[in-house]
């Protein structure tokens, strides 16, 4: 016992002095890699490599940045419901701890943070075995190295949209110059304007009334995570398109085969599959956002008018169908045009006019536009809205009369009923 024990002893500290020796040298790897202007992948790779482990680099809310990992690794994940359908990694499942996924297999995520600031996280995967303490620690090095090569480019990211994000919009204002110039100064970006383009602005929406204020830092960070997502998507969607953060708002230039006889539908597709990449499954912190869609614009000419109908989508859309909602410009129908009203206070001065004590903002007279709205929609069959809304045919009777007393004769003026359906239109989008 006494000789098995002084082996041990010896065998510890030489253990530990080996573990350090790794860690060392893994660190050393990884900072020659910073300043070679290495990547991430090749920070995963490295990682990887060392410590015999599958290893992902994420954004917060899981998106993948970086990968060193094989088929096996991702199968793992994916068998314990840790990858959503889009392909986001489920971070907020793995939390800062150890997570056995079974059979010998284990998973650890890492916060990759710099400046009080949460910049990414690091996942390994062991498929052999439990990630040891002395793993753990080269893990936490690595996320230390990654948290400078992510600041670095993020620092410069933040350059290239400022310049990106002045040139877009001298572009919708026509600001310029010829197009041989556009598409000269848009290469630099690596954008391809020269191809009909679809645009779209995504936009955070806002907190629920009743929710805790947040600072502003706060929504720079979802602003920032938000664009990203966009970026990333946007990316491995094609090449070429230009995705730029204008603070408030993401504008994305997406194409579209405008030459093809299912172009419509094939863009619209397009759209709804990059929203549901960037939206996932909403977890992971991820902020619930609205979308307005452009008609095609098939020339750099055309792009900036295609903005504003992007612009006035996303407006109306909110209005009309609430927070997360995704409207394209050509399904607006009577919104469209009332939305290219700039005055607000004249919209709303008509709809006072046209609906009366109905326009007021009040319990009962909401019930009453409902049932006016159904009315209208069933071309004032009496007994098909009743049962449209489950009242008694008399009660249906008795408020067509009060709504008449109110608006004038609704039954027998078409001219009245289209005053009245656009008005309920205009507080639709006035509030």
């Amino acid at each position: 016992m006494l000789i098995g024990e002084a082996r041990a002893e010896q065998t510890d500290p030489e253990r530990a002095i080996a573990a350090l020796a790794r860690i060392d040298a893994l660190h050393r790897a990884l900072t020659q890699i910073v300043l070679e202007d290495g990547t991430l992948d090749n920070i995963a790779a490295e990682v990887a490599r060392v410590l015999d482990v599958g290893v992902l680099v994420t954004s917060t809310d899981g998106r993948e940045r970086a990968a060193a990992v094989t088929i096996d690794h991702r199968a793992v994940l994916d068998e314990h419901d840790l990858v959503d359908p889009t392909g986001r990694i489920r971070v907020e499942r793995l939390g800062g701890t150890r997570i056995a996924l079974g059979r010998g297999h284990e998973a650890r995520s890492l916060r990759v943070a710099a400046g009080g600031a949460d910049l990414a996280r690091l996942i390994a995967v062991r498929l052999d075995g439990e990630i040891s303490v002395d793993d753990v620690h080269a893990l936490e090095r690595a996320a230390a190295v990654a948290a400078l090569l992510i600041t670095r480019q993020e620092a410069i990211t933040a350059v290239e949209n400022k310049y990106q994000g002045d040139f877009l919009r001298d572009l919708f204002l026509h600001r310029t110059g010829d197009d041989e110039y556009v598409a000269e100064h848009a290469a630099t970006f690596g954008w391809d304007l020269d191809r009909p383009l679809i645009v779209m602005c995504a936009e955070i929406d806002p907190l629920p009334p009743g929710a805790t204020p947040v600072s502003r830092l706060v929504r720079r960070q979802w602003q920032e995570r938000f664009a990203a997502a966009w970026r990333q998507v946007t990316r491995a969607s094609g090449e070429g398109i230009a995705t730029v953060d204008f603070s408030s708002e993401v504008v994305v230039l997406l194409p579209i085969g405008a030459d093809d006889p299912d172009a419509h539908d094939a863009g619209h597709q397009a759209v709804r599959q990059v929203v549901h990449a960037v939206a996932g499954d909403k977890g992971g912190g991820r902020r619930p956002f609205s979308v307005g869609v452009s008609r095609v614009a098939r020339g750099l000419e055309s792009l900036p008018e295609a903005y504003a109908q992007a612009q006035r989508a996303v407006a109306v859309g909110r209005r009309v169908h609430g927070n997360g909602s995704t409207t394209f410009f050509d399904s607006l129908g009577l919104h469209r045009l009332i939305a290219l009203i700039p005055d607000q206070a004249e919209l709303r001065s008509f709809a006072n006019d046209v609906l009366g004590p109905l326009a007021q903002d009040t319990t009962e007279a909401a019930d009453l536009r409902k049932t006016l709205q159904v009315l209208l929609d069933t071309n004032f069959n009496v007994a098909e809205a009743a049962r449209s809304q489950f009242f008694h045919y008399n009660t249906m009777r008795y408020r067509v009369s009060k709504l008449e007393r109110l608006l004038g004769p609704l039954s027998e003026d078409p001219h009245l009923r289209l005053d009245v359906a656009v008005a309920l239109r205009v507080l639709e989008i006035t509030g």
